[in-house]
């Protein structure tokens, strides 16, 4: 896998939007603002490509103008790394103007850089996936970096430092406290800070014991299923090969994780025997589970694992800190991890070129 070089004060850091085009509506303008500053305070110059502020509607009609800004940012020496504003649900659309350009293609092979986001951006890490590059499932722009309290979270903060870390080995610790989804993203709710718990469970061992290695695979849960499922989805994402063959998957960590949609466990289940069907689960190493989104459905997911699972020794380390619950890691795609499931613990080595 190609790997990214770590960022660094000064350098610049591009904004793109791939799904969502909210970035650029008007009552996100404080959000705008706040996520500016705080990258400058990173010591980072945020530059926000041609169509990410675009808007909604704009953003949404015209996946040629999404992927040629994330083109843009690829071919532009100067820019050292990426930031997905959010997530969304249609950034599958762009796929054809990127798999289909040899030019993007050579861009993201001669000029690896950062890449970091979650949620349907799964596509996007699925890409470079299959084109060789270590990307991240982690912050973005709006969620993480324009976080409406005084400050970021202090883990994402942590986590979101790690792009900056020569380190040959990192490790993922779980949060002491986590946090609920905000209702109200207003200008109004600058400085208020989100309801906050403190974490009683920890990562938690639904089955498996010792030491397991693999290298990272996975993402949102419902973007994976869109993938094998839903028509749109699954024509595109056929025709470049996007969901990784059962060879790709053999001796993986799969790290997979459900949406703010919060689906039930009924839906839930019928997501697993998605991956089960494929043979996913016959190849893999081991899974790590993202904490669902205000812990709803907690327990009942982890029935749903108990029930679609078979192979009762395969290791599954539950309620890790990414995805869609507060606060969030970064997990990257393609690298060399272990899970230590006696001690509860999970590291990876070397996502960067040093």
């Amino acid at each position: 896998m190609l790997k990214p070089k770590p960022l660094k004060r000064g350098d610049k850091v591009a904004i793109v939007s791939l799904s969502s085009g909210v970035l650029g509506e008007d009552f996100a303008r404080h959000q705008l603002e706040l996520g500016v500053k705080r990258l400058k305070e990173f010591g980072l110059e945020p530059i926000f490509m041609p169509n990410s502020l675009k808007g909604i509607e704009y953003v949404k009609n015209h996946p040629e103008d999404r992927a040629k800004d994330l083109k843009q940012a690829f071919c532009d020496d100067t820019i050292k790394g990426i930031i997905c504003s959010i997530g969304g649900e249609d950034t599958y659309k762009t796929l054809p103007y990127l798999l289909g350009d040899r030019e993007f293609v050579d861009a993201v092979k001669n000029n690896p850089k950062i890449f970091t986001g979650f949620s349907d951006t799964t596509i996007n890490h699925l890409m470079f996936y299959k084109l060789g590059l270590v990307t991240f499932y982690g912050p973005s722009f709006l969620t993480d970096i324009a976080e409406l309290d005084n400050e970021m979270l202090p883990y994402t903060k942590r986590e979101f430092l790690k792009y900056f870390e020569e380190k040959d080995e990192f490790i993922i610790e779980s949060s002491d406290v986590w946090y609920e989804e905000r209702r109200d993203f207003s200008k109004n709710q600058l400085g208020i800070s989100r309801t906050k718990h403190t974490e009683k469970r920890g990562y938690e061992v639904l089955q498996g014991r010792g030491k397991v290695r693999g290298r990272f695979l996975g993402g949102c849960l419902e973007s994976i299923y869109d993938i094998l499922t839903k028509d749109a989805y699954k024509e595109v994402c056929d025709k470049y090969e996007l969901f990784p063959n059962l060879e790709e998957w053999k001796d993986k960590i799969l790290f997979i994780e459900t949406c703010e949609e919060k689906p039930n466990p009924e839906f839930f289940e019928k997501e697993l025997l998605a991956l089960k069907n494929k043979g996913v689960f016959d190849v893999i190493s081991g899974i790590i589970v993202g904490k669902p989104q205000d812990e709803t459905y907690y327990d009942e997911y982890k029935e749903v694992f108990y029930k679609v699972i078979d192979n009762k020794d395969l290791p599954i380390l539950y309620n890790v800190n990414f995805g869609h619950a507060y606060p969030r890691c970064i997990i990257p795609y393609g690298v060399e991890a272990e899970i230590d499931l006696d001690r509860k613990m999970i590291k990876y080595w070397q996502p960067y070129h040093i």
